[in-house]
């Protein structure tokens, strides 16, 4: 039986921003748009499919940088709640917790984290200040200022290799197998690339040589942890996740970084690394749903290198594979994320 409810599925468009994503240069013109943006409006058709077995009215609204626009019709739309697919607006990822802070100003409840969590997690030294004030490990890192490039390696001092992200994006966009890096001149010349190409300040952080996880966390459950296996990729590559590995299926990356859903570790371990990762959930304040990215270290330490709150959840991504596992389908996982929304009207 359906449910009476007026859903509207609000999403962002994919925009040309940064000359590339993938981190690296390259000639190919299609890449000049964010495929992880792209993937999911291919997706768009089968979320409002999955929504309109349960509820009576859904409906999709791509949010623009009018937002006068966006006010008036979410005012003449009026719906129960949005399920708000929105990463940023016209590229510019700051956006995304301003289109929440919008839905909570208009009182409308909406799916995912709030604005806060979502700001939070965004700048990544905030979000790492924040875990480390919880007591949370995490990598050494180093703020590295965009505002300050030719002083910007004057107080570094976290032992080689160490990888450069850029500060404020999702993604892993700029990330590939150049970002992992073993001494001062390569940093410099990282820097410098990061810098020219993106506009803004890098985290160069203490590189985890170990097993890559994710934890998938959905309301206050644990989903089965899922570990990114690396072993088929060629030694000259760091073992990390690229831009490439996430959206790029021609790319030694993609084929190269297997996911393994439900990961082999012992009951221990698991345990300890699944209160690791609800412990990073609530220190960041996030509901509803969000992903926390895990490395450990050669003796089995781990370390939260990532919270992705609102993280990808199209039909073929990680959080979906961690909800299969755990005997959810893709319509219970959705209507789910709905429910908790509904719970909030």
């Amino acid at each position: 039986m359906k449910k009476k409810s007026k859903i509207l599925i609000c999403y962002n468009e994919p925009v040309r921003l940064y000359e590339n994503y993938i981190g690296k240069g390259f000639s190919s013109n299609e890449e000049n748009i964010d495929l992880s943006e792209s993937e999911f409006t291919k997706n768009l058709e089968a979320i409002v499919k999955a929504l309109k077995k349960r509820f009576t009215i859904v409906d999709t609204y791509p949010v623009s940088p009018d937002i006068k626009t966006t006010i008036s019709y979410l005012k003449e739309y009026n719906p129960d709640i949005v399920f708000n697919f929105v990463e940023s607006v016209e590229g510019n990822s700051h956006f995304e917790s301003y289109v929440a802070g919008v839905y909570d100003i208009l009182r409308i409840p909406y799916t995912g984290n709030t604005a806060i969590a979502l700001g939070n997690c965004l700048i990544k030294s905030r979000t790492k200040h924040i875990l480390d004030a919880y007591n949370v490990r995490i990598p050494k890192f180093y703020h590295a200022r965009y505002s300050d490039k030719n002083k910007t390696l004057d107080n570094f001092n976290i032992d080689y290799p160490v990888i450069a992200k850029l500060i404020h994006e999702d993604a892993s966009i700029g990330i590939s197998e150049f970002s992992v890096i073993y001494n001062k001149k390569d940093l410099k010349k990282r820097l410098e690339f990061l810098f020219q190409n993106y506009k803004q300040d890098v985290i160069v952080e203490e590189y985890i040589d170990g097993r890559e996880l994710n934890i998938s966390v959905l309301g206050n459950e644990i989903l089965p942890i899922s570990e990114i296996v690396f072993e088929n990729l060629p030694d000259k590559y760091p073992k990390i996740i690229t831009y490439e590995a996430k959206w790029s299926p021609d790319s030694i990356y993609y084929k190269n970084t297997i996911p393994s859903c439900p990961a082999k570790l012992d009951k221990t371990l698991s345990e300890k690394i699944k209160q690791v990762a609800y412990d990073s959930f609530k220190a960041l304040g996030c509901r509803d749903y969000a992903r926390v990215d895990i490395r450990l270290d050669k003796k089995n330490v781990p370390y939260v290198i990532e919270v992705n709150p609102n993280p990808d959840i199209s039909v073929d991504s990680g959080f979906v594979r961690s909800a299969t596992a755990a005997n959810l389908s893709y319509d219970e996982l959705l209507n789910k994320i709905a429910g908790f929304a509904i719970g909030r009207m």
